[in-house]
């Protein structure tokens, strides 16, 4: 069994295809660490895409926030200004699936799923330190964790914590970041993974294009992905949308 994991699409369906094309015919089940939608101006067409194609779905802080779940006070200016255009833009069919999103930790495909912390669905996870509640308490030993948009994550043996940086390996000929490219973790016995996917829809590690992971259970490896994507695209409709510009040129940079 090969299950996709999506993260922090933000409604960017552009970015989202790119990483379904690559991922085709590579994956049997999907989930979603949550924040499909937030930032991006694909709301509905990035809903409409994740729903059919995953079976499990945590709700994430945007996802709150865009259908008025929670006020997003506590966003940045432009966060919040993306958060209303979205609650304002949203069909009712999807604002209401967004606002049933069940929330994290669940356990589905022998993973656990989290947005954000184990213990605090809207807790940013940085550090070992805040790793560690989510390395020891989670019920699986494989957890996959979103929120930060980081591509990476932390593993826990012998009573000790070590931060895992993916690099992916480009294809030749290949610039860093216009191709395809993987990274691949074996699952030892003896240790226990809190592992982020990257986002799909607005990176933040340095690396503009999108990313998301595929566990095969049975071979106890987790690929991690990045594929490019047509980001100007994007941004164009953003800025046609009337999101705030900041939102669409930090597309650009992954960051």
């Amino acid at each position: 069994m090969r299950i996709l994991i999506l993260s922090d699409v933000h409604a960017n369906l552009t970015g989202l295809e790119a990483a379904l094309k690559a991922a085709e015919g590579q994956w049997d089940r999907a989930v979603c660490l949550g924040d499909i939608v937030g930032y991006g101006p694909d709301p509905n067409e990035a809903t409409d895409r994740v729903r059919p194609i995953v079976v499990s779905v945590i709700r994430g802080n945007h996802d709150k926030a865009c259908t008025g779940l929670t006020n997003a006070d506590d966003f940045n200016p432009v966060a919040r200004q993306a958060a209303l255009w979205t609650r304002e833009n949203l069909t009712a069919e999807n604002m209401a699936y967004l606002k049933e999103l069940t929330q994290g930790p669940l356990e589905s495909e022998g993973f656990t799923l989290i947005h954000g912390s184990l213990l605090d669905e809207d807790e940013y996870v940085f550090a070992p330190a805040q790793a560690l509640d989510g390395l020891l308490g989670a019920p699986t030993q494989v957890s996959f964790f979103g929120h930060t948009h980081l591509q990476g994550g932390y593993s826990f043996r012998n009573n000790q914590i070590e931060v895992l940086s993916i690099r992916t390996a480009t294809s030749a000929g290949g610039s860093v970041h216009s191709s395809v490219s993987k990274a691949s973790l074996e699952i030892q016995g003896d240790t226990r993974y809190l592992l982020n996917p990257g986002s799909t829809g607005q990176p933040r590690d340095g690396d503009p294009r999108a990313g998301f992971a595929i566990a095969d259970v049975e071979r106890r490896i987790v690929d991690f992905w990045r594929v490019p994507y047509d980001i100007e695209s994007v941004q164009r409709r953003m800025l046609t949308a009337g999101l705030p510009e900041p939102l669409a040129v930090r597309l650009s940079f992954g960051r």
